[in-house]
């Protein structure tokens, strides 16, 4: 395995990914900023923070696939996730719940980082999803 995840002991727990990943892995994956759109560029769940968050992690997946990785080999995800406020995480996280199994997403996630901005690149876009993979 070239990624191990884990959080030290000491550091905040609970939350919902690990604090720490080493990679001992030699080739390095970069899945650009994913979004919520099929791949004809048609919206999926418009207005809609947990089916956008659920859709981006699947596009971010079939990314992944296309390197011959999956989410056991991530190193990092950001999500940029647009008028950001403490009270959405409970709608983020059913997001990432709800297709956690199906595109075998680890839970807890690899060390992530969740950043409010005021936009993304088209205005009924809510959540960006980002990852970071090491292979052997």
């Amino acid at each position: 395995m070239a990624v191990h995840h884990f959080t030290p002991h000491g550091m905040l727990q609970p939350v919902p990914y690990h604090h720490v990943a080493v990679g001992t892995g030699t080739r390095h994956v970069h899945v650009s900023g994913q979004i919520a759109r099929r791949p004809d560029g048609t919206p999926v769940a418009p207005g809609d923070l947990a089916g956008q968050v659920a859709q981006a992690l699947r596009n971010t997946a079939t990314g992944l696939a296309g390197a011959d990785a999956d989410f056991s080999d991530v190193l990092r995800l950001t999500f940029y996730v647009t008028g950001w406020a403490p009270e959405k995480i409970g709608e983020f996280m059913a997001g990432v719940e709800a297709v956690a199994e199906e595109i075998s997403l680890p839970v807890p996630l690899p060390p992530a980082s969740l950043i409010g901005v005021d936009h993304l690149f088209e205005p009924d876009v809510l959540v960006e999803v980002e990852a970071t993979a090491l292979l052997d």
